[in-house]
């Protein structure tokens, strides 16, 4: 259960600041459902526009990386994280952009992989390789 409020349409539409947002989100993603994560920014309006206008230009903008890549690592950052929100809501995008239940397992796989790794490497404390150290120093 969210522990704040969910904004409606009908009470988004009422704040012309929260529709803007909202009609931009419709717009750019081509789709009239505005999922929970924005409903609840709702609540902090300056919070929701500079939110929204952020992940536009991580996610959405021309880059190096394809919109299915950004996705898989939006996945394996939430999952590290902990957010099962966002690992539920960007698996349905990673879907929605191609990915396959192949690529999903190996995303897994490699999750997986680099958290084990990750913690021994944590607990044993291994000095970085000076041929990795790209500090310069």
């Amino acid at each position: 259960m969210s522990t704040v409020k969910l904004w409606t349409d009908e009470e988004i539409n009422a704040h012309p600041d929260l529709k803007l947002v909202f009609d931009d989100i419709r717009q750019v993603r081509k789709s009239e459902f505005v999922n929970n994560f924005w409903r609840a920014l709702a609540n902090h309006p300056t919070q929701l526009k500079n939110t929204w206008e952020q992940l536009k230009v991580v996610m959405m903008s021309e880059g190096e990386l394809s919109p299915m890549v950004r996705e898989l690592i939006y996945i394996a950052v939430s999952t590290t994280n902990g957010c099962s929100y966002c690992v539920h809501s960007h698996t349905a995008a990673a879907r929605a952009k191609g990915m396959t239940d192949g690529q999903y397992s190996e995303l897994q796989s490699v999750i997986a992989m680099a958290a084990q790794t990750n913690a021994l490497a944590t607990a044993l404390q291994v000095p970085v390789d000076a041929v990795f150290d790209l500090s310069g120093s």
